[in-house]
């Protein structure tokens, strides 16, 4: 059961990278679209350095799955990076789409906004394949 576990945690890991990118997209979107004082609101840097942040992250939690799924090729030892990989990409999609919400207002947390979706995926997904607190005690067990 832990080796299925163990395989299916990049996998939930890359739902998230997914779930995180289509946020930026949505909100990166909405920043050029979105005009304040005669200009695109991506031109703020309280908009653009968020932004960068969030892309960042996204890169990050990629490579991670990338490494996690590398090892499991590999049939090297994974258990670790399958979990690190999962406990980052849970919170960098948590993050991503909390913060998308905020960069667009009252407008992220309307029922036709698909932010609202992506923000209640990426909690399920957290929680799936063992919550943050398991993946901490499997890397800590590991170290």
């Amino acid at each position: 059961l832990n080796q299925i576990l163990d395989l299916g945690r990049p996998l939930i890991g890359a739902i998230q990278i997914g779930i995180a990118r289509a946020a930026l997209e949505t909100v990166l979107r909405y920043s050029q679209e979105r005009e304040q004082f005669g200009r695109p609101i991506i031109s703020n840097q309280g908009v653009s350095f968020p932004l960068a942040r969030m892309a960042t992250n996204i890169d990050a939690a990629r490579l991670m799955v990338w490494k996690a799924c590398a090892l499991i090729d590999q049939e090297g030892d994974y258990t670790k990076a399958s979990s690190m990989a999962r406990l980052f990409t849970s919170r960098v999609g948590q993050a991503v789409t909390a913060a998308a919400i905020d960069l667009m207002g009252g407008q992220g947390y309307t029922d036709e906004n698909p932010l609202n979706m992506y923000f209640r995926d990426a909690k399920v997904c957290s929680i799936v394949g063992g919550t943050d607190n398991v993946q901490q005690m499997i890397i800590a067990s590991l170290l």
